[in-house]
């Protein structure tokens, strides 16, 4: 918090600070909102969640009406919680993890204005509106705005603002939340509904690079990276990015900064419309945790509605298809992004029962999905042979690619994905 802090005294144009929850509060949140029926246990997450909070109070000069703000949300998430242990929603759910962002931007305030710096706290639900799909709520972009305009950005004029990421309301006032890793779109979808002219993401690695340097330890840092290529690498599973987060940028074509708030020396990636040199291979990215659904049945043999069939019991349930391979007589499709409950995405019961009337269905998990990103990839003589060369020794479950020249990926064992990662990074970028 302190690192954040000086972030913001750094640059006298910051206005609007948008925070996420403390380390680890959200994962414990999540198991209490999943339901904890053991008493003993339940009471020791909400101990767990007392003392993170405590200890950072700790540190700074009393206040006791900050004191008295964070005790009241904690006694807010013990009621929610015992109610998760009986009865789970995810409209429950988003009320209980949204509880993390709520206690750190009390905290995160009163340590910018012990610091000297002006600051107040604003309640991001008052302004991001969204829809009530509570786990992966969508935004309202019209009403946002205006709310925006209307109620934060007067406020934005006078003093350094700190709100929530993450959350949202819905048109009854009710908690959202927009999906896990949501902090960095909620800024996004703010920095758009105020007409930012920057924003810059501050997480713990000093900007985006060829690779995860946690799986290939010798990736290497991007100084600039285009829009397209950021929101790819975003979508397959680059972690510093929420999948969502360029989209609102890229409407207003606001210029992103992606830094390291722990090391703020060294800089970091910035991600443009376009950027000054577009190569033939720019990165590559991990989704793990993916559900593959193969569906097989005689009848697509040489005719036509069946792949109708299928993507109308799909939207029927709701379902969101991310990669499809097809045959003559199966079609293999992965399911996309899990909510904010966390976990591999699922078939409905319901869908894979209404499925099994048009086809057998087999469905999958344990894979990963490895994304190599680009440019004019499927223009470029070679490209394939020196991808494929790099994978001898690995066995690829899916190929998805042509439909677009930014990406080619491959769906492999879980087991596999990190070997496969560091086998193409060292034979592609190395």
């Amino acid at each position: 918090m302190s690192n954040c802090a000086s972030v913001i005294k750094g640059n006298n144009d910051t206005r609007l600070a948008v925070i996420s929850a403390c380390s680890g509060v959200t994962n414990l949140l999540v198991e209490l909102a999943n339901g904890v029926q053991q008493e003993p246990t339940r009471q020791n997450r909400l101990e767990k969640l007392t003392a993170i909070h405590h200890e950072v109070l700790a540190q700074l000069p009393e206040n006791a009406a900050v004191k008295s703000a964070v005790d009241a949300l904690l006694d807010d998430v013990a009621t929610l919680a015992d109610a998760a242990a009986t009865s789970p929603s995810t409209k429950l759910t988003d009320a209980l993890v949204a509880s993390g962002e709520l206690l750190s931007t009390h905290i995160f305030t009163h340590l910018l204005n012990t610091q000297g710096i002006p600051a107040v706290r604003f309640d991001a639900r008052t302004v991001l509106r969204t829809d009530s799909q509570f786990g992966k709520a969508l935004p309202q972009i019209d009403e946002t705005s205006a709310l925006a305009l209307e109620k934060l950005r007067p406020l934005c004029e006078e003093k350094i603002v700190v709100t929530q990421g993450f959350i949202g309301g819905d048109s009854e006032g009710n908690t959202t939340t927009l999906g896990r890793g949501g902090s960095d779109y909620s800024a996004a979808l703010l920095a758009e509904a105020l007409q930012a002219d920057v924003l810059e993401i501050w997480t713990d690695v000093p900007g985006i690079y060829t690779t995860d340097p946690r799986v290939a330890p010798n990736a290497k840092p991007i100084s600039e990276i285009s829009f397209s290529e950021a929101s790819e690498m975003a979508n397959f599973g680059a972690k510093i990015l929420h999948p969502s987060t360029l989209l609102p940028a890229m409407r207003r074509e606001i210029p992103v900064f992606v830094g390291s708030s722990k090391a703020p020396e060294q800089g970091g990636t910035w991600i443009r419309k376009t950027a000054e040199k577009s190569p033939l291979l720019r990165a590559l990215a991990l989704r793990s945790n993916q559900t593959m659904v193969t569906l097989n049945s005689l009848n697509m043999f040489h005719a036509y509605g069946f792949l109708a069939e299928v993507f109308n019991i799909l939207a029927k349930h709701k379902i969101s298809v991310d990669l499809i391979s097809t045959s003559e007589v199966s079609v293999s499709l992965t399911l996309d992004q899990t909510d904010t409950g966390g976990g591999a995405p699922t078939l409905p019961d319901a869908a894979l029962e209404e499925l099994s009337t048009l086809c057998t269905v087999k469905v999958e998990h344990g894979l990963s999905l490895v994304a190599l990103i680009g440019n004019h990839m499927g223009e470029t003589r070679g490209t394939a042979s020196r991808i494929f060369g790099a994978m001898d020794n690995f066995n690829v479950r899916l190929i998805c690619s042509g439909a677009s020249n930014h990406n080619m990926c491959f769906l492999v064992d879980e087991e596999d994905s990190k070997p496969v990662i560091r086998a193409l990074h060292e034979s592609l970028f190395e």
